[in-house]
């Protein structure tokens, strides 16, 4: 914590001083943020925070769009330093963010579906815990899975067909992004032949256009942009959403396909029971841990909690603006972020696998894919 008596402690607060009175003066509602008062406490002049991805990535865009809101929202308006720390598909810098990272508030963390994975399943890289970290916000995605109106002329002709013969699917890897996904298809009996080794969902988006996969799944943002024109020429049919979790952490449909059932009603549908089981609960877990919490903002735990709550109240302030709403739909796809403790309590929840299910998972993704996870 800065000395009380620095000069630019001082400066600070005489400027929040000033803008209080331009306030009651009944001046620029914009000058100070909602969230300063005479209690805030001492946010550092300068918060580094760890991108442990690539310099234009999607989530060095992520944090680079947030980065100006906290600062504007925050008391002093602190400098927000976008720091890459790249390798091992973000493994690298969450490694190093968890040996050196302080905990007075000048440090955080932004994580990834690819950082929460390799925790869940034991990757021998990870030297992180995030039962260290604490988070100020995460950003939710969906998904949506469709196929080949070869298939069938519907969604209800073309799941009938898919149970029936072996499907293509272009994939990155089996414990990546589309690990939920195929969970999902092995509960619903789908002989799935997959293609891994592609570099991206858009890859694999454009194997099912070009007739080399059956099927295909992919994000909210790149399934409105390019699989939506596809849906409205008939050349791909919706099957089911991923969902969304309501702050209960039940998955319930997406507010972006109000019309499409999530994997849960499908299973119901066809299988004439409520998923249950290790399987459905790894489903269940690394859907929410990679998409229901896509992206995280972290802190380390021991973080003074009235710093944590001032960066959760910032956000919080930023979310409701109009303003905030119009860019975030553009950059982070129709979804509101979520702060404080249902982010907390969801990501408990999702990060903690039972020895039954880790075990049914490794056995699974051996006996599948010839991938073998370390054992605990």
């Amino acid at each position: 914590m800065r000395p009380l008596k620095s000069r630019q402690t001082l400066a600070t607060r005489l400027k929040r001083a000033a803008g209080l009175g331009l306030l009651c003066a009944g001046l620029s509602p914009l000058v100070l943020p909602a969230t300063a008062n005479a209690a805030d406490p001492d946010v550092p002049d300068t918060i580094k925070w760890t991108i442990p991805f690539g310099v234009g990535g999607g989530t060095d865009v992520w944090a680079r769009f947030f980065a100006p809101w906290f600062s504007d929202y925050l008391p002093g308006k602190p400098t927000l330093v976008i720091d890459n720390v790249p390798g091992g598909g973000s493994i690298n810098g969450a490694n190093l963010f968890a040996v050196r990272a302080k905990s007075d508030g000048s440090q955080w963390l932004g994580t990834s579906a690819s950082t929460q994975y390799p925790a869940m399943l034991g990757d021998p890289r990870v030297r992180y815990d995030y039962a260290d970290w604490k988070p100020i916000l995460a950003t939710p995605t969906g998904g949506v899975v469709y196929a080949s109106p070869k298939m069938g002329k519907d969604a209800d002709s073309a799941l009938k067909a898919l149970l029936k013969q072996p499907v293509k699917l272009a994939a990155q890897s089996p414990t990546g992004v589309e690990l939920p996904v195929l969970i999902a298809l092995e509960m619903l009996g789908v002989d799935i032949d997959p293609v891994f080794g592609m570099r991206s969902r858009g890859e694999g988006r454009l194997a099912f256009e070009r007739g080399e996969a059956t099927i295909d799944f992919q994000t909210t943002s790149a399934y409105l942009s390019n699989v939506q024109p596809l849906v409205d020429d008939g050349k791909a049919i919706p099957l089911f959403s991923l969902g969304v979790l309501d702050d209960d952490g039940n998955i319930v449909r997406d507010p972006t396909f109000p019309d499409l059932p999530t994997f849960n009603e499908i299973y119901q549908q066809t299988q004439g029971k409520a998923p249950s089981g290790n399987a459905y609960e790894a489903y269940r877990k690394f859907f929410a841990s990679g998409y229901a919490l896509q992206k995280l903002v972290m802190v380390p735990v021991d973080t003074p909690e009235s710093l944590v709550e001032t960066y959760r109240q910032a956000a919080r302030e930023f979310i409701k603006t109009d303003k905030f709403k119009e860019e975030a739909a553009a950059q982070l796809g129709p979804y509101t972020p979520i702060v404080g403790e249902t982010v907390s309590k969801h990501l408990e929840d999702a990060m903690a696998i039972k020895d039954e299910t880790r075990q049914w998972l490794i056995t699974w993704l051996a006996d599948k894919f010839d991938v073998h996870l370390a054992t605990r």
